[in-house]
């Protein structure tokens, strides 16, 4: 049998309906703590709130998520739209509005850590920003003076500095600034300590770093704020954070970075050794370079000085006089071979004219026959009483021609 109570209708107000359905959600324990995962899709980020507003889908649903701002806060990395993730969350309703909706408490990347996730993001984002520029990039002093130490002051790092830089450079000053590397507080000393030694100019290059650990050890040196420090620093820094393979947002935001905190007080300093070294070997060679260059201008003087002595007025005088002799005695020597060429010449020629001359003719008995002031070379030049001269060798007389 019925009750005539229970099926008597009861008017409610949506208020009231809202109310029920969400203490009804509200008191379930299977949806207090529930591990969801899904896409995150329509992803608003209210920056002054810090509340964060979005959906969780999948290829077949969606749900409405908020995330408030004290549990957004403890996130290691920031949401994207597209992002897979799975979240702690609790299911509600929202009474105003009816709405079905979860209330995330926290919340990972799903297929890769949230640490990891958010150092790719944060290092993105400070290189489009030109943090990491190598531009930027300020040189290490060669011969510093003081050389400041921000790690731990209690860990092995800061003895390893510390011995590394007084033996490589002994009578160096080391100024330490003792702060946390890890933890809570830890981010906001290192920027606080930086922050000191540009305020007061109290070194030449700074070592940053600690010692090796997990990512989650290291991550204060991943802190957003520290990388705009380091950046800022008029001082040059040296990063050395953790192991070789260990990279960190301030290893990239360094003017130099070192694999380890030994080897950055290497970096910091020359070593005396090397630096005595150098300076002998510099010293022979300047020596060398030296005893070259004397002996290159001692052999210079040398034959200027037998230049000057070659070209002395005396020594061009004396040289000149001596061609003089010389060609003097080339003259005189031409003109007499000249001279006995030319008699010899002459005899040759004289002989020729004695040979044609008529008197030596005469002499040999010849006599000249002339007619009319010509020579009778023919009979056929004279005929019978003609008179012509005839002339030898010791007169001239006439004679006529009785008979041809």
């Amino acid at each position: 049998m019925i009750n005539p109570e229970f099926s008597k209708p009861r008017i409610i107000s949506v208020s009231q309906l809202n109310y029920y359905v969400k203490s009804l959600l509200d008191n379930d324990p299977r949806l207090s703590n529930v591990f969801l995962t899904g896409e995150i899709s329509n992803l608003t980020d209210h920056y002054r709130s810090g509340h964060i507003y979005f959906s969780l889908k999948d290829k077949n649903s969606v749900v409405r998520a908020v995330m408030f701002a004290g549990n957004a806060r403890g996130l290691k990395f920031k949401p994207e739209e597209g992002m897979k993730v799975i979240a702690l969350c609790r299911v509600s309703l929202y009474e105003t509005t009816g709405s079905y909706q979860i209330y995330v408490e926290d919340m990972q990347p799903d297929g890769i850590g949230a640490l990891t996730l958010a150092y790719e993001q944060l290092k993105k984002k400070l290189e489009a920003k030109g943090i990491f520029a190598p531009e930027h990039k300020k040189p290490i002093p060669s011969f510093p003076k003081t050389v400041g130490v921000i790690t731990s002051p209690t860990g092995a790092a800061v003895q390893d500095i510390r011995n590394i830089l007084t033996r490589r450079f002994p009578g160096i000053d080391i100024v330490l600034c003792p702060v946390l590397v890890q933890g809570a507080g830890a981010p906001e000393q290192l920027i606080r300590a930086v922050n000191l030694f540009n305020e007061y100019d109290l070194a030449d290059v700074i070592i940053l770093g600690r010692g090796g650990g997990s990512i989650e050890d290291l991550w204060a040196f991943n802190d957003e704020n520290l990388a705009y420090a380091i950046y800022a620093s008029n001082i040059p820094i040296i990063s050395a954070v953790g192991h070789e393979t260990d990279f960190t947002i301030s290893d990239f935001a360094a003017d130099l970075r070192a694999p380890t905190p030994s080897a950055a007080a290497e970096l910091a300093v020359p070593d005396r050794e090397e630096l005595l070294a150098y300076y002998n070997s510099q010293r022979q060679y300047l020596g060398s370079l030296i005893d070259n260059k004397f002996s290159a201008q001692m052999n210079f003087l040398s034959e200027c000085k037998a230049s000057a002595l070659r070209n002395s007025p005396e020594n061009i005088i004396s040289a000149y006089k001596t061609k003089l002799d010389s060609l003097t005695e080339r003259a005189a020597a031409s003109v007499k071979n000249t001279f006995t060429v030319k008699s010899e010449g002459m005899k040759k020629t004289g002989a020729k004219l004695e040979a044609l001359n008529p008197v030596s003719v005469l002499q040999r008995g010849y006599a000249i026959a002339e007619l009319d002031g010509r020579i009778i070379n023919s009979v056929k030049e004279i005929k019978v009483d003609d008179t012509f001269k005839l002339t030898l060798n010791d007169g001239e007389l006439k004679a006529k021609v009785t008979e041809i």
